[in-house]
């Protein structure tokens, strides 16, 4: 049984003088208010990078974003990222479509468990930017968990005892998922799932089945912040550790940082754009619409390698 931690939560929104952050959950999360999507100065959007960092996930509603204007502010957060499954639509190749039609058959959908975008990359995305065009009546939430939340209420034994470990990430559970559920068709899925019975997996693929070592314990560039840097979809191992420690210890912090305690969760409606940093935090869709069609929009923003 967990123990909810206390005397940590600091979500509290800081003052702006072009835009106003409404705090969506005591762990993380706000709606910021004011944002000109039109004619955005540098002074507005530093506040957003800004409250970015602080709340970890940020969203604004009834925003009208053509793919050209989405492109836009996304670069405003850097370089375009490898984006680790999608390949783009037609005339906006950074633009990826997260679409799920109302008759999609399968259990497994893009998203789902909780992970960080890409970590069994050298260079895992840092900033995410997803755009609501269609959504559910019922269902399709998405839900985020703070990792430095999670890191700071580790005591400072553990802190010391996972201090310079490295995670081993890789695709592969979500490969076996997809293989064993997916349906083949051109979503995520269902490009992975084409590939059940291949004699020889693309080089791609194969890069992403091996996947990299990075730092348990990672530190934010900009914030200094310390975070928890693992997750239950792509970690599968911890280095100098055997199979059955890493897995005890993989699994006490996975179900550590994903208590309901250090969540927020947001309800999507269209014109929603939610940003999130890769980096400090994790997240997972629900397969709970079936019958439904959801249409979403994603761009990524390079980081740098966890250190």
């Amino acid at each position: 049984m967990l123990v909810h931690p206390t005397g940590k939560f600091d979500n509290d929104p800081r003052d702006y003088k072009t835009i106003s952050a409404h705090p969506l959950a005591a762990a993380m999360g706000a709606e910021i208010r004011g944002a000109n999507f039109a004619a955005m100065t540098a002074d507005q959007f530093a506040e957003i990078e800004d409250a970015l960092f602080r709340h970890k996930m940020i969203f604004f509603r009834d925003v009208d974003l053509t793919h050209d204007q989405h492109e836009d502010f996304s670069q405003r957060f850097g370089e375009w990222a490898e984006d680790a499954y999608t390949d783009g639509i037609p005339g906006h190749l950074n633009i990826q479509p997260l679409v799920r039609e109302a008759d999609a058959e399968g259990d497994h959908i893009f998203g789902s468990g909780w992970h960080s975008d890409g970590p069994f990359l050298k260079v895992p995305p840092a900033i995410a930017l997803l755009y609501g065009v269609e959504i559910p009546p019922i269902g399709g939430d998405t839900i985020w968990a703070n990792t430095v939340l999670a890191y700071a209420t580790l005591s400072d034994r553990m802190k010391e005892m996972i201090e310079g470990l490295r995670v081993h990430m890789s695709m592969k559970r979500a490969f076996e998922s997809s293989m064993q559920y997916g349906v083949p068709d051109d979503s995520p899925v269902g490009k992975l799932a084409k590939l059940k019975g291949a004699t020889e997996l693309p080089e791609h693929v194969q890069r992403k089945l091996r996947g990299n070592y990075h730092p348990l314990v990672r530190t934010h560039p900009r914030s200094g912040e310390k975070a928890l840097y693992c997750d239950p979809s792509y970690s599968i191992g911890v280095e100098g550790l055997t199979e059955p420690e890493a897995d005890a210890l993989l699994g006490f912090l996975s179900a550590h940082m994903t208590q309901p305690a250090f969540t927020c969760r947001l309800r999507w409606a269209p014109k929603t754009l939610a940003v999130w940093d890769n980096r400090i935090s994790i997240h997972q869709a629900f397969n709970d619409y079936q019958g439904h069609r959801r249409e979403l929009y994603r761009t990524t923003i390079a980081g740098e390698a966890p250190a």
